[in-house]
């Protein structure tokens, strides 16, 4: 029985996405289940997986072909045994193009017959599509020409043809994601006056604290207590105490949120995502580290779905797991607010009576829209999850 292999509902407003990678090729047995094809949209990538055990036996859309949502990729031939692809039949030669024919050159005033205008390939292409002719004055049409012509008609001038590969280069077309990715970084600088501020946060007693107990939270839960649950608590307590940077602007009202779903960045197998922890108040540490590991799984494995994506208030993004020291976090719109997470590094300060102490540092960033968060509030918010950090051990009775 042959079944066809469609492309998912892929989330709201999702109308098209891109094939990736075909996970098996024609022929090949699958299992129920089994990943067959990488399908990316502008949210994420999923993998689609076989509706029952059986043989590939047709695939009908390429990588990197362009497809609807509900289109059929390819057919699967449930409970067949596998056996060799069939050769595909043989393209029909082309047909030999005509040459060109011969335009007539129309007569000039005096009855004298005029050589069309001659113009380079890239020239007419400009023409064809701003709507125009060349005519027949004889000569050459330049493309400073062009452009002067455009000038003095108002419309603009055309971009600069794109500059050759050079020797040691290759083009790679971005991955829906990755464009989804810049356009919304773009949006955000252009339609969000944002700032960050920084402070510094002494994790003398997470780390102590984790030591202490991690051993028995991970034989207790079955998942290691790590950072970003500290954070995410941390996050949601100052949250509450200033609740403009859990707010979003649409239109020309300023929308509050009474409930906190933390979008947390994560490493994927097709670049940075950021799955959302909902109702991250309401949850354990253990339970916060659960759902942290499930989404990075899924991440890994390309099975993040774009309801996993969607419907954050605060974002939290970690550079410090890759080295970094400090940066200034970019707004994920519509959210208002970002903290950015840094290296932990061991530093001289200063401590209580003035004596020098070495102590593990990590410094915070926190950029958010200064339409609607004002300094002192986006100030106090990272004071304040500074307060809960170093003070980690409330955190967790409060859970």
């Amino acid at each position: 029985m042959a079944i066809d292999l469609r492309v998912p509902a892929l989330g709201e407003s999702i109308t098209q996405a891109t094939i990736g990678n075909w996970l098996k090729k024609e022929g090949d047995a699958v299992q129920a289940d089994e990943p067959v094809v990488e399908v990316e949209s502008e949210k994420a990538t999923v993998a689609l997986p076989a509706p029952a055990a059986g043989v590939l036996r047709k695939i009908l859309k390429a990588s990197g072909a362009t497809v609807a949502v509900g289109e059929v990729v390819g057919v699967l031939e449930a409970g067949g045994g596998a056996r060799a692809p069939e050769a595909p039949a043989p393209a029909p030669p082309e047909k030999a193009e005509a040459p060109p024919k011969a335009e007539k050159a129309p007569p000039s005033s005096n009855g004298a017959p005029l050589r069309p205008l001659r113009a380079p390939p890239s020239v007419r292409r400009q023409l064809a599509e701003e709507g125009l002719e060349a005519g027949s004055a004889g000569g050459v049409l330049r493309r400073v020409d062009l452009e002067r012509a455009l000038a003095l008609k108002g419309a603009p001038a055309p971009e600069p043809p794109p500059r050759p590969l050079g020797e040691n280069e290759r083009a790679v077309p971005m991955s829906p994601l990755r464009r989804t990715v810049a356009r919304r970084l773009l949006e955000a600088q252009q339609n969000a006056a944002i700032l960050t501020t920084f402070n510094e946060i002494d994790m003398s007693r997470v780390l102590a604290l984790r030591e202490r107990h991690g051993p028995a939270f991970q034989e207790r839960h079955g998942v290691k207590l790590g950072f970003m649950s500290f954070f995410v608590k941390a996050a949601v307590e100052a949250l509450r105490a200033f609740p403009v940077v859990n707010a979003e602007v649409r239109g020309t009202d300023l929308i509050y949120k009474d409930h906190y779903d933390i979008g947390v960045a994560v490493g994927g197998g097709k670049g940075l995502v950021v799955p959302v922890v909902r109702g991250a108040d309401g949850l354990s540490f253990a339970e916060v580290e659960k759902r942290i590991a499930e989404l990075a799984q899924k991440a890994r494995e390309n099975r993040i779905a774009p309801a996993d994506l969607e419907g954050g208030t605060f974002t939290i993004s970690n550079g410090g797991v890759y080295g970094s020291l400090l940066s200034t976090p970019i707004l994920n719109p519509p959210q208002s607010g970002i903290l950015g997470l840094h290296k932990i590094e061991k530093r001289a300060v200063v401590g209580q009576g003035d004596e020098v102490v070495v102590r593990p540092m990590m410094y915070l960033a926190l950029s958010y829209d200064h339409r609607i968060i004002d300094g002192r509030e986006a100030v106090s918010f990272l004071v304040r999850v500074k307060e809960c950090l170093e003070e980690p051990e409330r955190l967790l009775l409060e859970a």
